[in-house]
C-alpha cells in the first residue's frame, strides 16, 4: 500500500468472514473500522436490526476515519432457520429481521457510501452475499436466499449506476465457509453428505473469501465493476 492508505468500513466484523477480512486489509495496510451489535475491542456497536442504525453507524465510522471513507465492505448477516409451518407472526418477523440486517441495512449503507463517494471523488462498495443467492437455500431459508438475491440484485445496479462517477461496486458468494455460524448448519445437514455436494471436497475457509474481498477493496480493475465472484468449491456452477 501507499503511503495513503484506503479508509475501510466493515461491518459484521467480530468472528469468521468479517474477522478475516479485516485482518487481511489491515495486513496490507489499509484503515479498517470493523463493526459489531456492541462497542468494544476496536469495533463500533450499531445494532443492523434496528432502522436508522446503519447511518448511525455510517456517521460514526466516517468520524473515526477523519471524514474520509473509501471502501465499504457489508458482511454483516443473519442466517436462522424458518419453518413454513411456522406461525404467521413468527413467519413474517422472521421474514422482516433477516431483510433488515442482510439487505436493507446493507442498501442504507450502500446508499451512504454512495452519496459519500459522489464528494469525494469515487469509492468502492463489496456486498457479501451467498451461493444462496443464485441456487437457492434449504426450505427453513427461504428468506436468506431472498435476501441474499436482493444483494446481488442491488449490487449490479449500484455498479451500473455510477460506473462513470469512479463508484465502483463488487460481490462474492460464498458457499459455506468454516465459521461458527456454518458449522452448526453442517453438522445439521449431515455432515459428511453435504460436503459431498462439493466437489472441492471441503468447505471454504474465511482467508480464501477475505483474499477474494481484500482484492476487490484494493486491487481488482475498474472494468471489474459488477462483478460477483463465486467462492463454492464447484458446488455451484453458473
Amino acid at each position: 500500500m501507499t503511503s495513503d492508505p484506503r479508509h475501510i468500513l466493515v461491518t459484521g466484523s467480530t468472528r469468521g468472514i468479517g474477522a478475516a477480512i479485516v485482518a487481511t486489509l489491515a495486513e496490507r495496510g489499509a484503515r479498517v473500522i470493523g463493526h459489531g451489535r456492541t462497542d468494544g475491542g476496536g469495533v463500533l456497536g450499531a445494532d443492523l436490526s434496528r432502522p436508522g442504525e446503519a447511518d448511525r453507524l455510517w456517521d460514526r465510522a466516517l468520524a473515526r476515519l477523519g471524514g474520509r471513507i473509501d471502501v465499504l465492505v457489508n458482511n454483516a448477516g443473519v442466517f436462522e432457520a424458518l419453518p413454513v409451518d411456522a406461525e404467521p407472526e413468527a413467519w413474517r418477523a422472521g421474514w422482516a429481521n433477516t431483510l433488515q440486517i442482510n439487505l436493507q441495512a446493507a442498501a442504507d449503507l450502500s446508499r451512504r457510501a454512495v452519496l459519500h463517494f459522489q464528494d469525494t471523488g469515487g469509492g468502492r462498495i463489496v456486498n457479501i452475499a451467498s451461493r444462496a443467492a443464485y441456487r437457492g437455500d434449504s426450505p427453513q431459508h427461504w428468506h436468506y436466499a431472498a435476501s441474499k438475491a436482493g444483494l446481488i440484485g442491488m449490487s449490479k445496479s449500484i455498479a451500473r449506476g455510477y460506473a462513470g462517477q469512479g463508484i465502483l461496486c463488487f460481490a462474492i458468494c460464498p458457499g459455506f465457509v468454516m465459521t461458527g455460524m456454518a458449522d452448526d448448519y453442517v453438522a445439521s445437514r449431515g455432515g459428511d453428505k453435504l460436503l459431498a455436494d462439493i466437489p472441492l471436497g471441503r468447505v471454504a475457509d474465511p482467508a480464501e473469501v477475505a483474499s477474494a474481498a481484500a482484492y476487490l477493496a484494493l486491487e481488482a480493475p475498474a472494468s471489474m465493476t459488477g462483478a460477483v465472484l463465486d467462492i463454492n468449491g464447484a458446488s455451484y456452477v453458473r
